[in-house]
Parts: structure tokens; sequence; C-alpha cells
């Protein structure tokens, strides 16, 4: 059964070009079969595809993690970019088992087709990281909270998708699909996926230089970029869309103000408290920020080593802001159980259950560093409760 309809192919005149938008099922074999044959009958000047140039790249090259180095990601602190990358790609990556099509595997075709052609190929979408940490830094603590539950379930669910489900996702974005479910909760999330990529692309598309034009774009985004090609947006728009906020005042203080209270507290603690309460406090806030991040790391299954490092290193790391408690185990962690080669070859395909999460190294290495983070965030909050009664 074909899952594009008439409608998914949209003709749009301009002054002077013409805009063939082809509206795709991101799981189907269909959209691949169509879009070959679109770009092969019209034959344009042009071909513009819903990619970013890291997403085009990880289409391209299906052996892209045998070359990451995880230390260098963790000592950059991309850590937690990649595993909200990780998360799209392991939910994309179980819509796929069912399908028996590569998510995205009509955006490829549409580039190979068009290079096969020497047709000039153009990517469209707006960067990745762009998109997802406009969305982090523009919502508030509580739904940011919100977000990182939801990254979280779509990496541990189940690989089992109901029909009435499947036909669904057919239809929308993969990039957004995962998260379209917090849309009442999270309207500013859907606004810069969804929204702010159609007027993203379909200023791009506008501009792309040709007489005929063909534009390859999941399902979901053919109405708002309908709406918008007609006229020219705004460059200042443009500018705005593609910037990454600055994090807030708040974002960039809290990080000091915590350590600062908490020393603070024993200072105030050593010359007005009790000396043996201040000893107990300390201990508090040893155990509080060790026990809970090695706890992290043993749910983990990080290594003996990394779980001690986890222990010592927590209560300190809690009271340094340019440093976080993942960093130290994540690093130790990659360092006494490098992962293999065998599993950089792999990550792609241990992303879809469970068990490839824990069982592969490179991806341990990201846990160890999310739950001993969370961990030494949750002791530090106990802690707190405790330091009271320094006063």
């Amino acid at each position: 059964m074909n899952n594009l309809s008439p409608s998914d192919i949209q003709r749009i005149n301009l002054p002077g070009k013409e805009i063939i938008l082809v509206g795709t099922a991101h799981i189907s074999q269909d959209s691949v079969d169509t879009v070959r044959r679109v770009i092969a009958e019209e034959t344009p000047d042009a071909v513009c595809v819903e990619l970013d140039e890291q997403r085009y790249q990880a289409l391209k090259n299906q052996t892209q993690w045998e070359s990451l180095n995880i230390i260098q990601v963790i000592k950059k602190g991309q850590a937690p970019f990649l595993m909200a990358n990780l998360a799209l790609a392991s939910f994309q990556k179980r819509m796929g088992l069912q399908t028996g099509v590569k998510p995205g595997a009509e955006l490829a075709a549409a580039a190979e087709a068009a290079e096969a052609s020497n047709i000039l190929v153009h990517l469209v979408d707006r960067n990745i990281r762009t998109t997802l940490l406009r969305a982090w830094r523009k919502t508030g603590l509580w739904k940011k909270m919100n977000l990182i539950a939801t990254l979280l379930a779509s990496m541990f669910e189940s690989n089992q998708i109901d029909e009435k489900e499947l036909a669904r996702l057919r239809q929308s974005d993969t990039l957004s699909a995962m998260l379209e479910e917090m849309g009442t909760i999270l309207p500013s999330v859907k606004t810069i996926l969804v929204d702010e990529r159609d007027i993203y692309m379909a200023h791009h598309i506008r501009n792309t230089a040709g007489d005929k034009i063909v534009a390859v774009v999941g399902a979901a985004h053919l109405p708002g970029i309908m709406k918008r090609l007609g006229e020219e947006t705004p460059a200042a728009i443009i500018d705005e869309i593609s910037r990454i906020p600055e994090k807030s005042t708040v974002s960039k203080l809290v990080p000091w103000i915590i350590p600062a209270v908490v020393i603070l507290l024993f200072v105030i603690g050593f010359f007005f408290g009790d000396q043996q309460r201040i000893a107990d406090a300390a201990m508090a806030w040893i155990l509080a920020n060790g026990l809970l991040a090695a706890l992290g790391t043993l749910i983990a299954f990080g290594h003996p080593l990394t779980i001690l490092a986890a222990f010592i290193g927590a209560p300190i790391t809690s009271l340094n802001p340019t440093i976080g408690a993942g960093f130290v185990t994540g690093v130790v962690q990659a360092f006494v159980a490098a992962p293999t080669v065998r599993d950089m070859e792999r990550v792609g395909d241990d992303l879809a259950t469970l068990r490839g999460w824990w069982g592969n190294r490179m991806t341990r290495v990201l846990l160890v560093f999310l739950f001993s983070s969370l961990g030494s965030a949750v002791g530090t909050l106990v802690a707190f409760s405790w330091l009271k009664d320094l006063f």
C-alpha cells in the first residue's frame, strides 16, 4: 500500500521559480521510491533535503561511531548533547526495525539521486544542536525535568509499536515525533522543533538558486512550509531562530550559588556552631553525595574503580561549579573499561535495546556519566536538608 497521496506532492509557482515539495513518510519504502522517481522525472536545477550537515554525514557514514573519542566528548562538555542525540537515534532505530526501512532513508536517497545526476544538493534544515539547545534553554526548570524524563523513557521503552502508532509515525517528522506527546506541557518545544524549522526550511528552499527546485521534507512539515513559501521571511527572524540562546542569569549563577552557600554554612558553623555538629554535617555531605553518586554509577554497571571514583569525587565536585561528578566518572570509566572496536561498530544496533545500552561499553560510559550526575545532584539536595542543623 502506498503511504503517499497526491497531496504529498505539491507544486508551488513563485516569480521565476517552480518548487516541487515532496512530503515523505520517514519510515516508508514508498517514500524512497517516490523521491527517486520525482527527481528523475523533474530533472530539477537543485534538490533541497530536510537535513543538516551532521545528520547528512550520519546517514552517509555508517561507521561514524568508530572514530568517536568518548573521552574528548566528555572533556569538552558534549556528553549531554550526545546522550540526547543517542536517545533520538534509539527511537528512530526501533521504528526502522519494524518497517525494514532506516529512518531518513528517503532523504539519503534524494541526495544520492541528485548527486548521481550532477544536481546540486542543498541541506536546508537547521543544525540539530541548535534545535536541541534552543528547546533546552527556552524552557523552565520543571519543564526541563519533563524533557529529560521523556528522553530517558524513549531510550528504554519497549521495541513494540502497535499498527495505529506506526501509522501515525509514518506521517511524523522523525526528529519531533518522539517529543510530540509533550506538545501540551511543553508548547515551546513543539514550536522550536516544528514551527521554527518550517520557517527556516521555507526560507532556504525559497532562496535556493534555480528555476526548478525539488524539496524533500517530512510530510508533517508540508503545511507549515507551504504557508511560508509565498513571501520572504525577514532576515532578522532567520538570524534569531538560528541563534543558540544565552544561558539565563539564573542558570549561570546557580552552579556558583549552591557551593557558595554550602561553604558559607560550614564557615558559619565552624566559628559559631558546635564542632561535633560540624563534623557530623561534613560527614553527611560526603555520604549523601558520595553514596548516591556511587549508587548511580552502580546502576549504570560502572567498573568498581569508577564506583570508588564516584564516591570520592562527588562530594568534591559538588562544590566545584566547573566540573561535575559525571565528568570524573565518565573519564574513569572510559579509561578502565575502554570501548572496544566491536563496541564502536555495534553502537548503532545496540541503541535499539535496553540490554544493548548497558552491554555496549561506549554507551555504558554515557550511562555512568548520566546516572552518577543525577545521583550527585540528588545527594546535594539531601545534604542541604541536613546542613540546616548547623544553625
